[in-house]
């Protein structure tokens, strides 16, 4: 290729680098010398997967790949390992494999999306939703993202306050993950809607007012299609990994999370129990005739 065409290809690559940069990675990267509030619950003061990139010197990079890899789960495009080489600077490439390993634990831990090889070639992947949501692991029509993106996060810090959250503790927590009340986020568009109208409307919210709050203040509990659809023992594995901790030491809520199981399987095995002594109701009925 002569010389010309390839200053200009090397030119174009860097312009595309640099779009990914802008359209969006501030979003997905911690804030240098943000202020925490004291005295948060074990676990959410820091979350160690935004707080390790502060000094890594492939943070960076990584950030570019987990945003071009939304950007791909936003329009339903096929993931290549060809197009991800081409938003890396040239520098990075022999690291790629360590640089979508910790991409790939970032859209786990916070967006709740695993990447899946496709095809004999490994080099083709696709976004899987960890949480079967409505049957399909997507967003209704419109949305063109995962609601567990951030209903995930949101049922955590719900769960881990007693199942209960006020909105002030579910802003402060959310602003950890860059996204706040007011300011339009680059995948969620207005957060606020989001959380307060869409998820209470799909009924994996409920946002309510506080009962005798005067000025009035609201909170957010679990809806019940978060009950139907997940456990507050995959929340709490959830949140376990995102704050690298084991889920048993969050003691009083692995304790009620085991409780839950348990009740759960009971249930499961309450209604197998009561089909089969339907069915041979039934069949029993038949016989007579």
């Amino acid at each position: 290729m002569p010389r010309g065409q390839k200053s200009k290809l090397h030119a174009r690559e860097k312009h595309r680098q640099a779009q990914w940069e802008d359209q969006g990675l501030q979003a997905l990267s911690s804030d240098k010398g943000a202020k925490h509030p004291e005295g948060q619950r074990p676990g959410f003061s820091r979350l160690s997967v935004l707080e390790k990139a502060r000094k890594d010197p492939l943070s960076r990079v990584v950030n570019i790949v987990v945003h071009f890899l939304l950007y791909k789960y936003k329009t339903k495009e096929l993931i290549v390992k060809a197009d991800m080489l081409k938003v890396i600077d040239r520098k990075f490439k022999k690291q790629f494999p360590e640089i979508l390993q910790r991409a790939t634990e970032r859209m786990e831990l916070i967006f709740g999306l695993n990447l899946k090889e496709i095809g004999p070639s490994g080099h083709s992947y696709v976004l899987v939703s960890k949480l079967d949501l409505s049957g399909e692991g997507n967003v209704s029509e419109g949305w063109g993202f995962p609601k567990n993106g951030l209903l995930m996060p949101l049922l955590g810090v719900i769960f881990m306050n007693g199942n209960r959250a006020t909105e002030h503790d579910v802003w402060e927590f959310l602003s950890m993950l860059r996204v706040y009340d007011g300011k339009e986020h680059f995948i969620f568009g207005d957060p606020r809607k989001f959380i307060t109208k869409d998820l209470v409307k799909e009924e994996y919210l409920v946002y309510r007012q506080m009962a005798g709050s005067d000025p009035p203040c609201y909170e957010f509990l679990w809806g019940p299609r978060a009950y139907a659809e997940t456990s507050k023992m995959q929340v709490l594995e959830f949140l376990a990994k995102l704050s690298n901790m084991a889920p048993s030491s969050y003691q009083s809520q692995y304790a009620e999370a085991l409780k839950e199981e348990e009740e759960r399987a009971q249930a499961r095995i309450a209604a197998r129990a009561g089909r089969a002594l339907a069915a041979q109701a039934r069949a029993g009925r038949s016989s007579q005739h």
